[in-house]
């Protein structure tokens, strides 16, 4: 299956001094000045489900921007509401509130055959589960000319174009093989193909590497950025696996249903004309405001409760609470005096 508004977030850096808002790094790219419509915009997204009268909220507001052409995974832990979000995105599911549109349509209001037809023409999407993306009584070939031959493409574009995939996934030698007749990587990469085959907006992955060792998970996820860069579709990677971010220039961090951190990785050349690669990590803030500080500053300082801002020129200071640490350090000395 395949599948406006500038951004609200803004990001400040939790490493340091502030270096710049990560939402406005892939427009000004483009060229400054330009005001980029995103491919995928979510804001203040809620998903709350119900079993047996207890409610669970798997998005908590949450706020996400990704432009034309970006290469991103979302990252989380299980439960942190990564996979919820996928499943809106697709289609296959819709949220309880808030907004979120895809390549201009609306996920929240568009009906039965709206949905059809986003799925058919404007995401492309890949399971983690090998045996979800492909029919195994077809060849790779086959498989590839499926969602083409749905969508109306004639006979030779049909055959143009699934040449064209393959050998851009590097696949082409698998092109008369069943899935069964092919390694976990090359099954992923045909999936890869015929995610894109219908020249969708966006590609949404779900843990696309696994089920995939090491080495083959690098070889997908290269394949996956050969992709974008070659076709120019925006590309949205979920999982749980840290090591993907290593492979993509911006990485999403969600917790508790929120993206808490954005860590933004580029090239620069030092004073001895060497490559060096620079990440920096961002936090998020919401249009009210709110942001969730990287939990080992929180243990870090003992932060709880509350906390004492201070707005200062080119940043703000968080400090912990004094007078609930005496309150706290009094109440431990009583409990130590009553014990002896």
């Amino acid at each position: 299956m395949r599948q406006d508004e500038v951004r609200d977030d803004m990001a400040t850096t939790t490493r340091g001094m502030p270096r710049g808002v990560p939402g406005d790094a892939a427009p000004a790219e483009a060229g400054a000045g330009v005001v980029t419509t995103p491919d995928i915009l979510c804001q203040d997204l809620v998903r709350i489900f119900s079993t047996d009268g207890v409610e669970v909220q798997a998005l908590q507001g949450l706020n996400l921007r990704i432009d034309p052409g970006e290469l991103v995974a979302v990252v989380g832990a299980s439960g942190s509401g990564k996979s919820t979000l996928l499943t809106i995105l697709s289609g296959l599911d819709r949220p309880t509130g808030g907004s979120a549109v895809v390549a201009g349509t609306d996920l929240l209001t568009m009906g039965r055959r709206e949905r059809l037809r986003y799925q058919r023409y404007t995401v492309g999407f890949v399971w983690q589960q090998t045996s979800r993306n492909l029919l195994p009584y077809l060849t790779a070939a086959e498989n590839v000319a499926v969602p083409l031959a749905i969508t109306g493409r004639s006979r030779s574009h049909r055959a143009a174009r699934v040449n064209e995939l393959l050998e851009l996934l590097a696949v082409g030698h698998c092109r008369d093989r069943r899935p069964d007749e092919m390694s976990g990587g090359e099954q992923q990469r045909t999936a890869l193909a015929v995610a894109v085959a219908g020249s969708p907006r966006v590609l949404l992955a779900d843990e696309p590497t696994g089920e995939l060792d090491e080495a083959t998970s690098v070889e997908v996820l290269e394949a996956m950025r050969g992709v974008n860069a070659e076709l120019g579709v925006t590309t949205l990677i979920v999982t749980h696996d840290p090591t993907v971010s290593e492979h993509v220039r911006r990485t999403v961090q969600i917790r508790d249903g929120r993206t808490s951190t954005e860590t933004l990785r580029r090239t620069e050349v030092d004073e001895h004309g060497a490559e060096q690669h620079v990440a920096e990590e961002f936090a998020v803030v919401d249009r009210v405001g709110r942001l969730q500080l990287p939990p080992d500053f929180v243990a870090s300082l003992d932060l709880r409760d509350r906390v004492r801002l201070a707005l200062e020129t080119d940043h703000v200071g968080v400090w912990p609470d004094a007078t609930a640490d005496r309150r706290r350090a009094e109440q431990r000395d009583e409990t130590n005096g009553d014990d002896r």
